[in-house]
């Protein structure tokens, strides 16, 4: 008989609360002059490449910074340390925009009017101004990693300021012998803030789908527990009707087994009679919506109720489709009351219906035990042999298992195996009444 062993019935919570967009507030000129930190986000998938934007930004700010003090050196013949320290705030500005994008984007701004400055006198025939060749395709990257975390106003206006100032300088400041980076630097600046708000729209798109797929999951967990709820209200408003109806025609046939019975006899079972079809009555109307209409529903009242005794024939059709299973009963076989076998049944059904499911091909091992207060339950599986087809359900059948154990003050763990198999283990009480007043005096 499999070992009964306990496990962690709370899974591991995750935090499954919306990471929110910081709100934008003010005039789109107030926005432009904002410190927030706003880090760069991470890649969801795969985990192991999380930080992989971040190490390309790096790398091209160190790209850009070589490429800048190369340029100042090779074309415009600077030996002091200018070529340094616009190469340093080069990749500088590119390195904060992965934090601060709206200060990064000053900086960038400032380092290409002091690079503009410097190289004015220096400007041979047809080089770009006031721009380095490199500089606008820098300055393109801090605008696209500025767009991908402001609103898109704050995009269009970093966009439009930055090629605003482009043509103001080239107009005011321009040399006669350099070449007009006005239009290159539109088309490029234009590119890059469009890319940074369609995938900043993207990514806000992917995380309210994740949101509304964890709400969705959380209502269908819910709908499906109320289903599954209503379900055992339906069976066990059968096994009390039974017992009421019982009652009541053992207070009627009553007199007649007593020779002579007296009247506060006659009296009192008439009234155990009465308040038995009251209660039968009252049960009726209060769980009759509950009632399926449908006569092959198992929580129909003419369908009889599945008991452990016919436990070996859900084994064989469970056989039937394909799984190893074999059985185990450990103590004394004895009937128990209908609602202990009821869930008994259930449970064990749930849990082979599970193996089917989840793992074809595997060896299913079902164990009952009959203790002197509690019935112990047991199905474990081994790692399946073949992957499992999906699962049209809605995976939510464990909840019904709890509900139906915790009905009965009983208490039922599940989780995986050591060897890659999956155990379900149940105890209920085979005195519901006792496990339900001891639950009580815990509450209490």
């Amino acid at each position: 008989m499999p070992r009964l062993t306990r496990v962690n019935k709370q899974p591991a919570r995750r935090d499954t609360s919306p990471r929110t967009e910081p709100v934008e507030r003010g005039t789109p000129l107030g926005e432009l002059f904002t410190l927030r930190h706003d880090p760069l986000p991470r890649m969801a998938r795969p985990r192991w490449l999380a930080r992989l934007p971040h190490v390309a930004v790096l790398l091209l700010a160190a790209f850009f910074g070589l490429t800048t003090h190369h340029e100042l050196v090779e074309y415009y013949r600077f030996t002091d340390g200018l070529p340094v320290v616009a190469a340093g705030l080069t990749g500088a500005s590119i390195a904060l925009a992965l934090f601060r994008p709206i200060p990064a984007w000053w900086l960038g701004l400032f380092t290409a009017g002091l690079v503009a400055g410097v190289t004015h006198a220096h400007v041979r025939q047809n080089e770009p101004w006031p721009w380095l060749p490199s500089g606008y395709v820098a300055f393109a990257l801090i605008i696209l990693l500025v767009a991908l975390r402001v609103s898109p106003r704050t995009t269009v206006s970093v966009v439009a300021l930055s090629t605003g100032l482009t043509g103001l300088t080239e107009l005011f400041f321009g040399p006669v012998r350099g070449a007009s980076t006005f239009v290159v630097c539109s088309v490029l600046f234009g590119i890059a803030g469009l890319l940074g708000y369609a995938l900043r729209a993207l990514r806000l798109a992917r995380r309210q789908l994740v949101v509304q797929e964890t709400v969705a999951e959380e209502e269908r967990a819910r709908r499906t527990l109320l289903e599954e709820r209503s379900r055992i209200a339906r069976e066990l408003h059968d096994v009390v009707a039974h017992h009421m109806s019982v009652i009541s025609i053992q207070a009627q046939v009553a007199p007649h087994l007593v020779e002579n019975p007296s009247e506060e006899l006659r009296e009192n079972l008439a009234g155990i009679r009465q308040n038995a079809l009251e209660a039968l009555t009252e049960l009726r109307r209060v769980l009759g919506v509950l009632r399926s209409e449908q006569p092959e529903d198992p929580a129909n009242p003419h369908h009889p109720q599945p008991t452990l005794a016919e436990l070996e024939g859900l084994v064989d059709n469970v056989r039937g489709a394909g799984l190893e299973v074999t059985t185990e009963t450990a103590g004394i076989r004895r009937p128990l009351t209908p609602g202990v076998e009821l869930t008994a049944y259930r449970i064990v059904q749930e849990a082979l219906s599970n193996c089917l499911r989840h793992a074809p091909g595997s060896r299913v091992e079902v164990g009952i035990a009959y203790g002197p207060r509690d019935l112990h339950l047991c199905v474990a599986n081994t790692a399946p042999t073949r992957l499992a087809p999906p699962s049209p359900g809605a995976g939510h059948g464990l909840l019904g298992m709890r509900e139906r154990a915790g009905m009965l003050g009983g208490e039922l763990v599940a989780g995986p195996r050591p060897d890659g198999g999956y155990e379900v283990s149940a105890v209920l009480p085979l005195d519901p009444s006792v496990g339900s007043s001891s639950e009580t005096k815990k509450d209490r």
